[in-house]
């Protein structure tokens, strides 16, 4: 019996115009109000998801969200449950790594700032700031106090670009910190700790719910961590084939009722 359901937000919950399907809400409202937990997991913040939230009905204090691709773990109603965040002296490294490979790059700190050196601040860092409802602030590392609260790194660039200096990044970055591949054009740097699997972990076990009794749907390389933790893994049909190579089921597309498929099959 699944008593939690785990969803990614981008090209998962969403469709690829970045609405919620009216199956999809349907589905989820008649979940909840059986008494699972829909929880999503997201790169985004809070303020990047809480529309959707929203639309869902999914507003108490007793439903929980994972955001920064489980880098904070808190209530829907912003009730901080757990954080894990980079140093200052990382967050100085990636600034001069940017710099030195000619790469776009930008933090999220605790409030959902977009922070970026970058004078040239391009189109990924502008999409990604309106998502999570937040403006883009240009300041160097030297501006900001060696205290600031910084949740991750994100170099944002064309894909491309990512992936000629993925591998490097990881070499570079990897020992010491989460490297993951989010979506084509975002590949991000977190507290070593972090990742989506270890976050639901934590909340299942907070809740009282055993791994068996989770549903995981995802679609790219950050949800991997969260289908190893799931009693049951499901990949939206759009998804990549990192991840479906991790699938208990591979479901339909986002824009083709793939998480109705889902919920119909393992959870109703």
């Amino acid at each position: 019996m699944i008593k939690l359901v785990a969803i990614d937000v981008d090209d998962t919950l969403l469709n690829s115009n970045g609405k919620l399907l009216e199956s999809t809400i349907t589905t989820i409202k008649k979940a909840v109000s059986q008494q699972v937990k829909v929880v999503l997991c997201s790169g985004r913040p809070l303020a990047g998801v809480k529309h959707f939230l929203h639309e869902l009905d999914i507003v108490t204090d007793d439903q929980y969200v994972i955001t920064f691709n489980g880098a904070v773990i808190e209530s829907v109603t912003g009730k901080l449950i757990k954080k894990a965040g980079l140093d200052f002296a990382t967050y100085q490294k990636i600034d001069q790594y940017s710099y030195d490979h000619n790469v776009s790059y930008n933090i999220v700190d605790a409030d959902s700032n977009i922070i970026t050196s970058n004078l040239d601040v391009n189109w990924i860092t502008v999409v990604q700031a309106w998502e999570n409802s937040a403006g883009v602030l240009v300041r160097k590392p030297a501006e900001l106090t060696k205290d600031h609260q910084i949740i991750k790194a994100v170099f944002g660039d064309e894909k491309e670009k990512l992936d000629q200096i993925e591998d490097d990044v990881i070499k570079e970055f990897g020992q010491n910190n989460y490297v993951v591949r989010a979506h084509p054009y975002f590949l991000e740097v977190m507290h070593q700790n972090v990742n989506k699997g270890a976050a639901l972990e934590f909340l299942a076990e907070k809740l009282g719910i055993k791994t068996s009794e989770i549903l995981a749907i995802g679609d790219e390389q950050n949800d991997i961590p969260m289908f190893n933790v799931a009693g049951t893994a499901v990949v939206m049909g759009n998804g990549s084939d990192a991840a479906k190579k991790h699938a208990d089921y591979v479901t339909s597309t986002n824009d083709d009722d793939g998480i109705k498929q889902a919920f119909d099959k393992f959870v109703f």
